[in-house]
């Protein structure tokens, strides 16, 4: 019988990611993750649980994780739970992490004026075109395209 091992993971990165290559072409990224739960109380009250989970990714999802996973960065982690077991001063200890095996990095969108307004101008001044002519939503700008987030697997 198969036995199944996998999590999904959306949170918000705790601090900036480390990134170690123990052997020459090993790459590996560290970094903790929050996740936020909002729940209700029986007298109607909010309460917030956040847990913390530590992601490890290797090879090119690394590098790219050590380079995109700073502290509040907005993630998607797809992967699998691992167990790591060891003695010290004779005490058995262990510990559960996540191996990611897809990352996908949430960039929001700029909320400041100068870019809503930067915005309505160009919709503003663009030429109008007619319906024959208008350009199919591939061939839209991409500076007018919402933010999409940016994603990776890994390849095993």
């Amino acid at each position: 019988m198969n036995q199944l091992n996998s999590i999904i993971l959306e949170g918000n990165v705790v601090k900036k990611a480390e990134f170690s290559e123990p052997k020459t072409g090993f790459q590996v990224c560290k970094f903790p993750l929050a996740v936020n739960r909002k729940t209700k109380t029986p007298d109607g009250e909010t309460k917030e649980e956040v847990s913390y989970f530590d992601v490890e990714t290797y090879g090119q999802m690394a590098e790219n994780c050590y380079k995109w996973c700073d502290r509040g960065q907005g993630v998607r982690v797809v992967g699998r739970l691992k167990q790591s077991r060891w003695e010290e001063n004779n005490v058995k200890k262990s510990k559960v992490y996540v191996i990611a095996e897809h990352v996908e990095y949430k960039f929001s969108k700029p909320k400041d004026d100068a870019a809503k307004n930067q915005k309505a101008e160009n919709v503003n001044t663009a030429p109008a075109a007619s319906a024959e002519a208008a350009p199919s939503p591939a061939a839209a700008p991409a500076a007018e395209a919402p933010a999409e987030a940016k994603t990776e697997e890994a390849v095993f």
